[in-house]
């Protein structure tokens, strides 16, 4: 199978907490680059999610124009 590598993203997810009652904190890392984002809270690791997407889904549109 064939993927087009603009609309494919791959991460692995680390998640945690410090104590029972903590914030849970994760990090993302690209397994091509090692590149990793930290995140201190569940609601700002879907905000990346969901800008990364949202930036697929902007760049289709641009080029279908």
């Amino acid at each position: 199978m064939s993927k087009n590598l603009q609309h494919y993203h791959a991460y692995l997810l680390r998640i945690w907490r410090e104590e029972e009652g903590m914030p849970w904190r994760a990090t993302l890392q690209n397994p091509h680059t090692g590149e990793q984002e930290g995140f201190a809270s569940v609601e700002q690791l879907i905000e990346f999610l969901r800008d990364k997407t949202e930036e697929a889904d902007s760049e289709k549109s641009s080029s279908n124009n």
